[in-house]
């Protein structure tokens, strides 16, 4: 890829205050060369490599989106169910009526969707292998976790089997850098504790990355502390024992079965004080996703505590599903609500830490030297003195993205 010179009336490097008419300078590698004013001799501009100015706009690190389901990109919107239990029992049902060439045509278009979203990261669920495969094929950025699932414990070995073989399938795939395969034991409500075990220990063996579902409802809870509610209803009817032993938190069951050691902690929204120390001892990271929380009436999690703790944090959107629309920028704010944070520390979570939540932190969610040139221009008005609460405002509209200094998306007006 030949070099690239990109400038703006802002650069964000996210590990230091925007760069007022600022450039970037992007190496063959797809790495930043040089970042600066767009003046003097910072940034160079090597002969036969021409500045593509930004007008009105701020150029960013690319966003890295804690929480997708990618594959399910382009299923109904809405899931008119009375509790959380059912709308799992209706999403997999539609899961069903679905082939992996839909699939993998839904992952296509959740990839693209966020790059128009300015999100170049995303850290991925699913169990079709769909989004592994659309990344590898647009060259996207990210951490495909394969889920594994089997509420019985007399699942384990069919789980693991079947685990196993798909993620031998989809390790080919992984770029150094780019794309990394992971597993996903999906959650305490089709998981069993022998089959947490045995994913943990083999992800650990073969240093897969780690994600799972975890102290998301209160349905969840009821069944990990006294084996009632809706999930335990249904283990009930499919004769699955309950959970042993009972009277553990969300947070401690898997710990103790598993281990949350690295471990990406998705929602985290029925958190006490002691499970979020587990998680800071632990060196879990949490994928905070707000507006999905809330759209199925989980409540808010405690993500003042959380930050508070040390423990990093990034933001997800999850599901179109859940949300609408894969709008991480408004996931962003409103977690800046709940915690009361600054608009520095908001943008943080799309992009240092939410770079250390999923295991990119030396290269990305920030515009250094060396850094993985994961560029987005979002429009922005000149005049502004406070850049990143403009960022903030919704008001920008994503102009161009790049990953590795690759354009891949641009806006197209009219």
């Amino acid at each position: 890829m030949p070099p690239r010179r990109l400038a703006a009336d802002w650069v964000f490097p996210a590990v230091a205050p925007p760069i007022r008419d600022g450039a970037v300078l992007i190496d063959e590698e797809g790495y930043v060369a040089a970042i600066g004013p767009d003046v003097g001799d910072a940034v160079p501009a090597p002969p036969g490599v021409p500045t593509e100015y930004f007008p009105d706009a701020a150029l960013l690190p690319g966003f890295i989106n804690a929480h997708t389901h990618l594959e399910l990109t382009g299923l109904a919107q809405q899931l008119d169910e009375p509790d959380f239990p059912s709308w799992i029992r209706r999403l997999r049902a539609l899961k069903a009526e679905r082939t992996p060439a839909q699939f993998l045509d839904a992952a296509r278009q959740g990839v693209r969707e966020c790059w128009a979203a300015g999100v170049t990261t995303v850290a991925d669920t699913g169990d079709t292998g769909a989004v592994a495969h659309a990344l590898a094929e647009l060259g996207g950025r990210g951490v495909a976790y394969q889920e594994v699932f089997g509420p019985h414990p007399a699942q384990v070995q069919e789980s693991m089997t079947s685990l196993k073989a798909a993620v031998a399938a989809l390790r080919p795939l992984e770029v150094p850098g780019r794309l990394r395969v992971g597993v996903s034991p999906h959650a305490p409500y089709t998981v069993s504790a022998p089959l947490y075990h045995e994913v943990g220990k083999w992800a650990r063996e073969e240093r897969l990355p780690l994600a799972v579902h975890l102290a998301e409802s209160a349905e969840e809870s009821r069944l990990l502390h006294d084996g009632t509610g809706g999930f335990a209803d249904a283990w009930s009817k499919r004769a699955i024992p309950a959970p042993v032993p009972l009277g553990l938190s969300p947070v401690g069951f898997v710990d103790h079965h598993m281990g949350l050691v690295d471990t990406l902690c998705i929602h985290a929204v029925r958190v006490d004080a002691a499970d979020i120390d587990v998680l800071f001892r632990r060196g879990a990271s949490v994928a905070h996703c707000p507006l999905s929380n809330r759209a199925h009436r989980h409540g808010d999690a405690p993500l003042g505590a959380l930050l508070a703790a040390k423990v990093h944090v990034g933001v997800g959107t999850d599901s179109v599903l859940s949300v609408g629309a894969l709008d991480l920028l408004a996931s962003a704010r409103a977690a800046r609500v709940l915690a009361g944070l600054n608009a520095f520390d908001t943008l943080g979570m799309v992009w240092r830490q939410g770079a250390e939540a999923i295991g990119f932190q030396d290269t990305l969610g920030m515009l250094v030297v060396g850094s993985h040139a994961d560029v987005v221009a979002v429009s922005m008005p000149h005049e502004t003195l406070q850049p990143e609460e403009e960022l903030l405002s919704g008001r920008g509209t994503v102009l161009a993205t790049f990953v590795a200094g690759r354009e891949v998306y641009r806006r197209v007006d009219g």
